[in-house]
């Protein structure tokens, strides 16, 4: 049976016992409820069950007896302790008043009767305690059941090609290299490469995103996402724990259970402060004794400040809330890798963000294309010599051109005797308008070159303040021409990310500064700085990899920095900051080196993670606060402080009810973090490319 389960049916158990007991104490005396006459003038029959009663209430929680009391003996207190010592107080009292009632008074009917006993306030405090610790489980069980949920999505089975036919096995017999089968609803057993197929797959179960993601040979595929509708062969690249998958589930695991720097702090002070309690009721009994008062009065104080002490409170203030928001995290894309993590997340003052992959697209796409003669035919002409020429290199530039080309479906031309000039450009043979031609393209330098005399001016005075001015905007024009003169330009950029705007306008309103670095060049790193409202003095380009790290360390000397990146550049970076965030896109070495993951490949999720943790903080601090709070008016009104002057009391029995409220009020306050709200983006429609140019 789980630890909730019997959680819950001592707590039954418990409450029925109590609710007998309150029957038979007080149901009778002050609510006039009906009542056995064989006990109605039998005390000491009464005093016996009431005492049986209490005790089977006391065996029915025993496990919380043996914990407190092997605290006591350990010399290392806790809040178990606090509880053992009152309810064993309220019960060895009750019953020794009891005692020496029977044996020392002829009339023991009376004076029975007459005693201020506590054997409801010993069984009602173990069952309000129990009422606490079942509701701390069921909390510390929604993350243990986002954990189980996520294990239960990997698949069992996975379906493998040996010698050209399909097997089923179990998914621990899949090897690194395995070709195995996707079928049209079948999960993703380990993760891989696409090698034949087509497919649209949800990713949902690591991205958090219901839209489907289509998918092509050598697209790779992640364990537990669900292939929706095509048939895919792949071959395994991860297999067992080393899938991303895999990596996720103990990441939510290690931030849930791990301890927090916040948590240690309050860890430290709950055990000073139990032992201050205990010395306090010690105290107040003595007190109370030496102004004149009875032992009953005086033990019921003493019993009071035991039970209305609520350390429980301060030692869940942190836990409940790092596991809330570790869970909370893991269901948005947000993996913290530690509860230490969690927590410095929110204390981010400067943010560093790299620019290739993290704020744009990494994918450079054609912007402009300007051509001699300004008309679609000449146009076409330019793409077409572009396309010819490109195909055959591997830049990233020349795959932008030549993946344009290929969407407006141009003429493909033949070319001969192609030439790369490493570092300006490249050269080829082809047929223009029947007649043998050498076309170029590169550089501005590489083209001027190229072109001699006449030509070359014509160039510079045609075409110089227009390539001046894409630079500006920080494209990167390719330059184009044949050995009768100039042809065009043809100008790509890197895509600014969808959500970065946002993410850098959310990141201002939580009043942190923002810095981009970057290694590429000022005038392009300026014109991106720009669009998503960057300052012109927190860009700083041209930075070599090596100097990041420098970087971010120079910026923590004015405030806690959090880098976020993706690739290997960023690594060091990610490693010297406060707190290293990696887009979920990046390579293995920027996610190894981070403190957070973002599954999502988004900045905007980022701040996300930064919210988050604040929203974190602040829970661990509003719950902090209250339980001081509440110790700072609950112990001197237990103690009997305002008794004289006020005739102000906290019976033992209200103190446990207490003590429990606030348990109850910083576990619930904890679980709010589970409406946490992603911030929102405001999506585009997508502009076909012909329209835009």
């Amino acid at each position: 049976m789980s630890d909730q389960k019997n959680r819950k049916r001592n707590l039954i158990i418990s409450a029925v016992l109590t609710l007998i007991l309150f029957y038979l104490g007080a149901g009778h005396g002050l609510l006039n409820l009906p009542f056995p006459e064989m006990l109605r003038n039998n005390q000491i029959f009464l005093l016996m069950i009431r005492v049986i009663l209490s005790l089977l209430v006391i065996l029915v929680n025993r496990a919380l007896f043996t914990k407190g009391i092997s605290s006591i003996i350990h010399l290392s207190p806790d809040m178990d302790s606090l509880v053992v010592l009152g309810a064993l107080a309220a019960f060895i009292y009750s019953t020794a008043v009891s005692v020496i009632n029977i044996i020392y008074y002829k009339n023991a009917d009376e004076y029975i009767g007459e005693s201020e006993l506590y054997f409801e306030s010993c069984a009602l405090i173990l069952t309000i305690v129990a009422i606490g610790k079942l509701l701390e489980e069921i909390a510390k069980g929604r993350t243990s059941d986002a954990i189980k949920d996520l294990s239960d999505m990997s698949p069992k089975t996975a379906l493998i090609l040996v010698g050209g036919q399909e097997r089923e096995v179990s998914i621990e017999e899949v090897n690194v290299g395995d070709t195995f089968i996707l079928k049209p609803g079948m999960s993703v057993p380990v993760d891989g490469i696409i090698e034949s197929g087509t497919s649209a797959v949800n990713e949902s179960a690591l991205t958090g995103e219901s839209m489907p993601v289509d998918k092509a040979p050598g697209m790779i595929v992640s364990a537990s996402t669900i292939n929706l509708s095509g048939y895919l062969t792949c071959r395994a690249t991860c297999v067992g724990s080393d899938t991303a998958f895999s990596k996720i589930v103990q990441m939510v695991s290690d931030s849930s259970s791990g301890e927090a720097p916040i948590s240690k702090r309050a860890d430290r002070i709950s055990a000073k402060f139990i032992v201050a309690v205990i010395l306090l009721s010690v105290i107040t009994f003595i007190v109370w004794k030496l102004l004149g008062f009875g032992i009953g009065f005086s033990l019921s104080r003493a019993i009071s400040v035991l039970i209305v002490s609520c350390p429980a409170a301060l030692s869940l203030a942190a836990p409940v809330a790092i596991m809330s928001g570790s869970s909370v995290g893991s269901r948005h894309g947000i993996l913290y890798k530690t509860a230490q993590s969690l927590e410095s997340t929110g204390r981010t003052q400067i943010v560093v963000v790299d620019k290739t992959g993290t704020l744009t697209t990494g994918n450079p796409k054609v912007t402009d294309i300007i051509s001699t003669e300004n008309d679609i035919e000449h146009r076409d002409l330019l793409l077409s010599i572009a396309y010819a020429l490109e195909s055959k290199s591997e830049h990233p530039v020349a795959k932008a051109i030549c993946a344009f080309a290929t969407k407006r479906f141009v003429p493909v031309m033949e070319t001969t005797g192609f030439e790369a000039v490493p570092g300006k450009g490249i050269k080829a043979d082809l047929v223009l308008s029947g007649e043998n031609h050498t076309v170029y393209a590169g550089s501005e330098s590489f083209i001027a070159e190229s072109l001699l005399g006449k030509k070359a001016t014509e160039f510079n005075n045609d075409f110089s303040a227009k390539i001046n001015q894409l630079v500006a905007e920080g494209k990167t024009p390719t330059l184009f021409a044949s050995d009768s003169g100039m042809l065009g330009v043809i100008a790509v950029a890197d895509e600014i990310k969808e959500g970065s705007l946002e993410a850098i306008e959310a990141l201002r309103q939580e009043d942190i500064h923002v810095c981009m670095v970057t290694g590429d060049r000022l005038a392009t790193s300026e014109s991106v700085g720009a669009k998503l409202g960057i300052e012109e003095d927190d860009v700083i380009s041209e930075v070599m990899p090596q100097e990041k790290s420098a970087i971010v360390q120079k910026l923590k000397e004015t405030g806690r920095v959090a880098m976020i990146g993706d690739g290997v550049n960023d690594a060091p970076a990610l490693t010297v900051a406060d707190t290293g965030i990696a887009i979920g896109a990046g390579t293995d070495v920027a996610i190894d080196a981070a403190d957070v993951v973002l599954i999502k490949d988004s900045l905007v999720a980022a701040v996300d993670s930064i919210r988050l943790s604040k929203d974190t903080l602040r829970i661990i601090h509003q719950n902090l606060f209250w339980a001081f709070a509440y110790n700072l008016v609950g112990i001197p009104l237990a103690a009997g402080c305002f008794y004289k002057a006020f005739g102000l009391l906290l019976n033992p029995t209200f103190c446990a009810a207490a003590m429990s409220i606030s348990s109850i009020f910083v576990i619930t306050n904890a679980m709010r973090l589970f409406s946490f709200k992603t911030t929102e983006i405001s999506i585009n429609e997508s502009t076909d490319d012909e329209d835009m140019l």
